[in-house]
């Protein structure tokens, strides 16, 4: 089975931005547990907290799964389980201080990185790039759910 053009220009472009690794990866972590980091950075990003059941939902994994991960990233002082205020039984998985510190370095140095390509790309351009990104984006989940229940 073969990818039309669009498809391997897209893939190739993906694991190329991929590659960049803007925010930078701690070292020797599996697959798995840098997207559990990315989605407690992506909800701290957004100014909440996510629990171990929706870590396990989002990464397809067991909740078991995901407290055996966090447990080896709290060890090596990534994240940290937080008690929610209101609920003892419920514990928020965030960023450790340490790691905090280091994201909020590697922050600054994409935002320099980015501010220059925006200077030799053109604001503009750069723009345009990330509202229709944006709009391919939305689109794409928008067929991909019309041709799912489609089939239904």
């Amino acid at each position: 089975m073969e990818l039309n053009d669009y498809a391997q220009r897209l893939f190739s472009t993906l694991s190329e931005i991929d590659a960049l690794k803007l925010l930078g990866e701690p070292e020797g972590l599996s697959r798995t547990e840098s997207r559990l980091l990315k989605e407690v950075v992506s909800e701290r990003a957004r100014g909440r907290d996510i629990i171990s059941s929706e870590l396990a939902r989002r990464l397809g994994i067991t909740r078991s799964a995901v407290s055996q991960l966090v447990t080896k990233l709290e060890e090596r002082g990534l994240v940290a389980r937080t008690a929610a205020p209101d609920d003892r039984k419920i514990a928020y998985i965030r960023l450790s201080e340490n790691a905090l510190a280091e994201l909020e370095r590697k922050c600054e140095e994409a935002n320099a990185l980015l501010s220059e390509c925006a200077v030799r790309f053109g604001k503009d351009r750069m723009l345009r790039l990330s509202v229709d990104t944006a709009d391919f984006v939305a689109l794409m989940k928008k067929v991909q759910k019309e041709n799912s229940e489609a089939v239904r």
